[in-house]
């Protein structure tokens, strides 16, 4: 009953997650049918954006048109390090790539783009995507002026798994206050917020679940604060970590995260992107919690 499936991109962290989501998500392509399949995110600063228009056009049209193309600049000091770009040009390297893969779907024929970081001459993006003009855009965003960004440039918004519902709910209302000035009008379906699922039927479960969430936090903080620690990303987490756990999570009985589903759905929240550790949980979630949404 699941309707998407997101998958990250990271790069050197030694501990095994995703870092080539298109090629992953073009597996899962195969394997169903229904289900609408996203990166979240491609960190585009990385990459040569006409490959990743080809690549991405060409999960598109391999699924049927399902692709939701998730986008981000980036926020890991250690990979922007490890692939030699600065991350303080993330930025304009992000901004300068996008305009080259909107290039690539909507333009007719053959185009060129000269710029600061890329050149390309008389080039046409194969295959075109399924989805016209393009699959829908999605960008991760957590400081006031990407959000506001984001409202302005026609994106949907992710937003991440690692903060409390009170700053999520806070930066949710930066990003409707700029859609509405851009004339936009919100759709709770274009705004995906992560959360942890810890479902805990005892008090011991419970417990044990908060301890390992708030080691994995510790490891996730660090990976986002510079080097000398005079920065850090809008992804990292309240410095509490057993607050960001308890006030950050779907955490109990499936009634009690019913209860805190509905809070989010209060807020205008309807789209809730589950990051869990193992499949049980969600098949617990499908069973005992998604009934009360139907």
């Amino acid at each position: 009953g699941y309707y998407s499936n997101f998958l990250v991109e990271h790069h050197f962290s030694g501990l095994g997650q995703v870092s080539a989501s298109l090629n992953l998500l073009t597996y899962i392509a195969a394997k169903t049918s229904t289900i609408r399949l996203g990166p979240a995110v491609v960190v585009i600063p990385w990459h040569n954006p006409m490959l990743i228009a080809e690549q991405a056009a060409t999960l598109d049209l391999l699924s049927g048109g399902r692709l939701d193309f998730g986008v981000g600049k980036g926020y890991r000091y250690n990979e922007f390090q490890g692939f030699c770009i600065p991350i303080e040009e993330s930025g304009e390297r992000f901004e300068e790539a996008m305009e080259v893969i909107r290039k690539a779907w909507t333009t007719e024929g053959r185009f060129s783009h000269h710029g600061k970081r890329w050149h390309f001459d008389d080039v046409v993006c194969e295959p075109a995507t399924a989805q016209q003009p393009h699959p829908p855009f999605w960008m991760a965003a957590g400081r006031a002026e990407s959000l506001q960004n984001a409202a302005r440039e026609g994106y949907n918004l992710f937003l991440d798994q690692f903060q409390t519902f009170d700053v999520i709910f806070e930066r949710l209302r930066i990003y409707k206050q700029a859609m509405a000035a851009a004339g936009r009008k919100y759709d709770p379906l274009g705004v995906a917020v992560a959360r942890g699922l810890l479902i805990a039927n005892t008090d011991a479960e419970r417990e044990a679940l908060i301890a390992k969430r708030m080691k994995m936090l510790d490891v996730m903080n660090a990976f986002g604060r510079s080097p000398k620690g005079d920065q850090k990303s809008s992804m990292v987490s309240d410095d509490d970590l057993y607050k960001a756990t308890v006030e950050g999570t779907l955490i109990g009985t499936p009634d009690e995260i019913i209860e805190r589903l509905q809070s989010m759905q209060a807020e205008g929240v309807e789209y809730v992107l589950l990051a869990v550790a193992a499949p049980e949980a969600l098949r617990t979630f499908a069973k005992e919690i998604m009934p009360a949404f139907a």
